[in-house]
């Protein structure tokens, strides 16, 4: 492809992106036309009798009460069956609106960051409703990020007080209060997915508690990789030998500062300057840590200024159990299970040198395609699976499941003279092998049907190197593909495609994990949501002051399917 024909791919939706989004369009009417009449008669007594408050999305139907919310989840289904109806005061985002239902701040220019008002045009436009009330703490941090953020007065005198000796900030506790800016540090660990899902927690937990939330970028781990997701400010936090905490990207859990050491010594965490909290993995085998999700220590950590933490986990669903957050929660988020598919959108766009290897690659093989599958594989150590017998499970749910067609005459156009359906797939994976496969299978045998199959995969960079940009770089750029597409099928306990299906807005179907090195009877199952697991959830129960079990405490927090240890948020 040619500098300006690619230039003006960027400029321009690409061809083909327009006929699917009128195709999503057109596929909604009819739906909406059946229950129009009976559907309109509800929401005129309940706005009658219950002073309900409807806000227009341009075309889409939108929020009511709890009343007749089960009647407009058949207006909002979309292709999985998933109801876009998230409660009152909610809207589905219109499909040419470049804020996204108000998701996204209007005051950036386009040139500095391209992908940031134009990803959406590449995706199947999202059916799942943002409510008002995240639309709002979302401007209200945005005003504190602006006002507290890295550069400014409010945050030079931040780190002047954290400079100060110790006696001479328990002298003044409340310096900090009055000035209205605490703040949340953020360290890189792990591979790309597992730093976009803790970056994720990291900033609710930041929204939840009116905290800045600012990116310890070690080593260039962040550069070139995205935009800053908030106007005016910078969300990056360049350590030098100045800042008075040295060493943040080698903090551990036994560190004199960590909540652990402070809760051993019988310590008021509250009247700490700065604490590291241990989020990681093996966080799990010490009550201290877990305590950072208990209500009464939350009060605690109100009066601290500074919050550094580090986590290779998506500890949202954590979060929902926090007495102290409920409300806020379910105000943001009325259906739980689109978290990351709202904060995912909202923070992690694509830097101009990544957007341009996503669009030159969909431009080059996808463009043109009716539809898009991604299929998402990966290897782990602990679940070894020969290359052949994972090759197979993968064929298997694909074309059991209708995602991918049985192979047979080769489709180039049928007997009517109808053309064939062009389905492009996108294989992402450390390894070439699998797409190879898929690749020879259609080639040399064509498919049942009226389907025209191409497989495609960007890289197969042989093994992860998370501490080299351009690795970054590309894997990035793989997982917004990922998101493009119209079906996913992901691998279990891959951060990678938990990324890529949150982005899309889809549920996955998920390939489980092998079993004695085979794959297992089910090679895959339809994912229950699309929202992440959190691998690594705390066993000990704050109300009771022991251990239990956090899947069987609320209705909307449960077991993982594709890693039962873990635990994950469902509708």
């Amino acid at each position: 492809m040619d500098q300006n024909k690619a230039m003006r791919s960027h400029l321009s939706p690409c061809r083909g992106l327009e006929a699917r989004r009128r195709w999503y369009r057109a596929a909604a009417r009819p739906t909406v036309l059946v229950v129009a009449a009976s559907v309109a008669a509800a929401l005129l007594m309940a706005g009658f009798l219950f002073g309900v408050r409807l806000t227009p999305s341009g075309g889409n139907t939108a929020w009511v009460s709890a009343g007749v919310r089960d009647v407009l989840k058949a207006v909002s289904n979309d292709q999985n069956g998933q109801g876009a109806a998230a409660g009152p005061l909610a809207t589905v985002p219109d499909p040419g609106d470049r804020l996204l239902g108000g998701l996204l701040a209007p005051e950036f220019d386009d040139s500095s960051c391209l992908s940031r008002y134009r990803a959406a045009l590449y995706r199947r436009p999202s059916v799942h409703a943002i409510s008002s009330h995240l639309v709002f703490a979302l401007r209200r941090y945005e005003s504190l990020h602006r006002r507290c953020g890295p550069g400014t007065p409010a945050y030079a005198r931040a780190v002047e007080r954290l400079r100060a000796p110790p006696n001479a900030s328990a002298a003044t506790p409340s310096s900090s209060s009055a000035a209205g800016c605490s703040y949340l540090v953020w360290n890189p660990i792990e591979g790309l997915g597992n730093r976009i899902l803790t970056i994720t927690s990291g900033f609710l937990y930041a929204l939840l508690t009116d905290r800045v939330l600012l990116l310890h970028s070690s080593g260039g781990a962040l550069d070139d990789l995205f935009c800053e997701p908030f106007p005016g400010s910078t969300w990056i936090l360049e350590e030098d030998e100045s800042f008075p905490i040295p060493g943040m990207g080698h903090l551990t859990a036994g560190h004199h500062e960590s909540l652990r050491s402070v809760l051993r010594r019988g310590e008021d965490p509250g009247a700490a300057p700065w604490l590291y909290v241990h989020l990681r993995h093996d966080y799990s085998k010490v009550h201290q840590d877990q305590q950072f999700f208990c209500d009464d220590l939350q009060a605690q950590l109100r009066r601290v200024p500074w919050l550094v933490f580090q986590s290779d986990n998506y500890f949202v669903p954590a979060l929902f159990l926090i007495p102290g957050l409920e409300r806020e929660l379910g105000r943001m988020f009325p259906r739980r299970d689109l978290v990351f598919h709202h904060l995912g959108r909202y923070l992690f766009h694509p830097s101009n040198t990544v957007w341009g290897m996503v669009t030159r690659y969909h431009d080059e093989y996808f463009a043109k395609a009716d539809e898009r599958v991604g299929i998402q594989v990966r290897r782990f150590r602990w679940a070894p699976i020969s290359t052949d017998e994972l090759y197979g499970q993968i064929l298997n749910c694909s074309q059991r499941e209708g995602i991918l067609p049985f192979p047979g005459a080769a489709a180039g156009g049928s007997n009517d003279g109808q053309l064939a359906k062009q389905k492009a797939v996108l294989v992402v994976s450390l390894h070439g092998e699998y797409s190879e496969k898929l690749r020879d299978l259609y080639q040399k045998n064509g498919s049942a049907g009226r389907e025209a199959v191409s497989v495609h995969q960007p890289t197969h960079l042989g093994a992860q190197r998370s501490g080299e940009q351009q690795h970054n770089q590309k894997a990035l750029a793989e997982m917004v593909l990922l998101s493009f597409s119209d079906a996913v099928v992901t691998t279990a306990v891959s951060t990678f495609g938990y990324v890529g299906q949150g982005l899309a807005g889809l549920r996955p179907w998920v390939l489980m994990n092998p079993v004695n090195g085979k794959a297992p009877g089910t090679p895959c199952r339809h994912a229950a949501t699309m929202e992440p697991c959190f691998h690594t959830p705390p066993t000990y129960d704050c109300r009771a002051r022991a251990k239990g079990d956090v899947g069987r405490i609320v209705r909307h927090i449960r077991h993982c399917e594709d890693f039962p240890q873990g635990v994950q948020l469902v509708e």
